[in-house]
């Protein structure tokens, strides 16, 4: 369930951010550049009813291109829900084969480590792409624009999509890495690996006595 808040809060995210332009003391008209997943800002280019102050405002665009955290973190996300489907299908139906064998588990722990370190990468990358898409759809845009930046247009921002759900997601991330971590442990108590230390406690309980006088 985690995996699916992750995948779904990033994923179907849409917004859309807004500057006041205003030239020789006219009224102030508003210019909207949309934008969403997965984050290829450079390709969002502002649009205006009409030409306001004489710019051809679809030729301007926002600065960045964070598609590739988004899409690696979306893609992981899904990724680890389908093995989670797959796993339990395989512990509901298939419990006696799991069990009985010795590389089924530890399968399942090795991809459970892995998963808990991808995890931890992929949150963290989208985590700073976060923020930098913050910076880049919130008022700084206003100096980065060239008409903002030529007389008579006067530029001023305007508003900015809620990122809540965005940064839900992250949370997520970082809740899934947790989750994983915790159950590589008890995936571990399942393997070969693990065997060998009750084996050895279960010679030690009875091998020979304790010498005389304890």
């Amino acid at each position: 369930i985690a995996a699916i808040f992750s995948f779904a809060t990033c994923g179907g995210f849409k917004g859309k951010t807004e500057i006041l332009v205003s030239c020789n003391g006219t009224k102030n008209e508003t210019v909207t550049a949309t934008f969403g997943y997965p984050f290829r800002l450079n390709q969002a280019s502002f649009q205006s009813p009409s030409s306001v102050c004489g710019v051809d405002w679809k030729r301007h665009v926002l600065i960045g291109d964070y598609s590739s955290s988004a899409q690696f973190y979306v893609t992981f996300a899904v990724f680890v829900f389908l093995y989670c489907i797959a796993t339990l299908l395989l512990y509901v139906g298939y419990t006696n084969l799991y069990r009985d064998s010795r590389k089924l588990p530890m399968t399942d722990f090795v991809v459970t480590v892995v998963a808990t370190f991808l995890w931890l990468v992929s949150t963290s990358a989208w985590a700073k792409a976060l923020t930098d898409i913050k910076v880049a759809t919130g008022p700084r845009i206003v100096q980065e624009l060239l008409p903002c930046k030529q007389s008579p247009t006067a530029c001023h921002f305007g508003s900015v999509t809620s990122m809540g759900s965005l940064n839900v997601s992250v949370i997520f991330g970082f809740l899934n890495m947790i989750l994983w971590g915790g159950n590589a442990w008890f995936v571990y108590k399942e393997t070969s690996l693990h065997s060998p230390s009750n084996t050895s406690g279960s010679h030690g309980q009875g091998g020979a006595a304790p010498p005389p006088g304890i």
